[in-house]
Formats: C-alpha cells, structure tokens, sequence
C-alpha cells in the first residue's frame, strides 16, 4: 500500500466511532472539485507514511481508538486493500472504507470478506452527467450502479453522499441522485467547500442555501431520511 498520510484523530470521519483516517495515494476520477490532488497523483515524501509506521502507531493506539477509516484518493485502486484492511481487523479496530464505486469486483469481494464495518460511497451526480462530474470522457457509469448494489445487497452498514457543486449540479438533480440509491437508509448532500487546493476549481461554487435546501427536498421524496451533513 501507498499512504498518503495520516490524521491521527477524528470524530467525524466513521460515525459513532473514535477513529484515524488513513489516506491512500493515487485516484483513477479527475473531480475538477477534488480538494485532496496531492493524493490524486504524487504526494511529496514528507507527506507519506510507509506501512511500517502506520502499523507501529495502530499498536500504541490498541483500546485507545475504536477504528480506522480508510479514504484517499481511491484505496480499491490498491490490489492489496484487502490484505491491509484484513491486517487492521486483526488488531482489533473496526474498518470504515470510502470508495468512489468504481471498482465493484474488488468491492463485492472486500465485503464479503467480513472485514469492513461500514462503507461510504460518494454518488458523484445523475448518471447522465457523471462523465462531466467525474472529468473522464465516456465514464462508464454501469461500474456505479453495480458498486451501488453491491453495497445495498451486503449487509455492511453503509452510506451514500453526494458533494453539491455548482454548477455541476442544480437542486432538481437531487430526485433522480436519490433515485439511483433508493433503499438505503443513508444519504448525505455536503455542500462543496472550496479549500483552496482543487485539482480544477476554477468557476465552482457551493449551493446556495436555499437551494441546497431545495435539493434535499428532492432527495426527501424518495429517501426520507436524506440528510445535510452535519445537520440533525
């Protein structure tokens, strides 16, 4: 595994869990919005951390942290995920994996495999604009609706979230997103932050409020649950 980095502490990245997320390097998308392109291609060094190190400070962390959260980048770009997300079970902490849902075989077989405790897949936009969203030419979006099944058919606790980004999106996109993963208990908008550091920003903007409250509206009609994150 290639790691990008390490946040030591986090109270928001697994839900209901004291955890640290650990960031793989290397994206197969190009999301103009990306706020993390120093993962998408090649962090500097004295951003990485080997294998080694990250293992060493798991052990000191033992019945101090409940679990990991595994993001990146895309961390299924990584043959060995496995492998690394079996070795964190094994010492005792629970296992939260991100994905971008384009790699539904290594996903499906992850999952059965019993290791992961929750899995958050971001849903990038309706499936007919998701090449613009994604920033890949003739995306093929058949990898996200099998993704989406595989994780509604695992039994694996899980999420889907979508980042709002004008003007990507509009708040009438949001019937149809929430369409794409109705079943799931679990849907989030997060209205985009612009950090300062986007792989291609320039003319992207948050929702307004207003009508990132229309779009979860939308997304009320079929997922009644659906969610602003970090809003009750």
């Amino acid at each position: 595994m290639i790691l990008g980095g390490l946040q030591k502490l986090t109270l928001l990245d697994f839900p209901g869990n004291v955890a640290c997320t650990v960031f793989t390097v290397g994206c197969n998308l190009r999301c103009p919005f990306c706020h993390n392109p120093a993962l998408v291609f090649n962090p500097s060094e004295d951003m990485r951390i080997s294998e080694d190190e990250f293992f060493a400070f798991l052990k000191k962390r033992q019945g101090i942290l409940d679990g990991v959260a595994i993001t990146g980048g895309e961390p299924l770009l990584h043959s060995d995920i496995g492998e690394f997300i079996a070795k964190i079970k094994s010492m005792g902490f629970k296992v939260k994996l991100d994905t971008n849902g384009t790699f539904p075989d290594r996903l499906e077989k992850i999952l059965s495999e019993g290791n992961v405790d929750y899995v958050a897949m971001d849903v990038k936009n309706t499936f007919d604009k998701y090449a613009e969203t994604v920033g890949i030419r003739n995306f093929d979006v058949e990898l996200i609706k099998r993704s989406i099944k595989v994780i509604k058919d695992s039994g694996v606790a899980h999420e889907f979230r979508t980042t709002v980004v004008s003007p990507l999106h509009v708040a009438g996109d949001f019937v149809t997103i929430a369409s794409q993963v109705e079943g799931t208990e679990n849907y989030f908008l997060q209205n985009f932050v612009d950090s300062g550091d986007l792989l291609n920003g320039e003319g992207l903007s948050e929702l307004p409020r207003e009508e990132l409250e229309k779009a979860l509206e939308g997304a009320k009609k079929i997922i009644p649950q659906a969610k602003i994150r970090g809003e009750s």
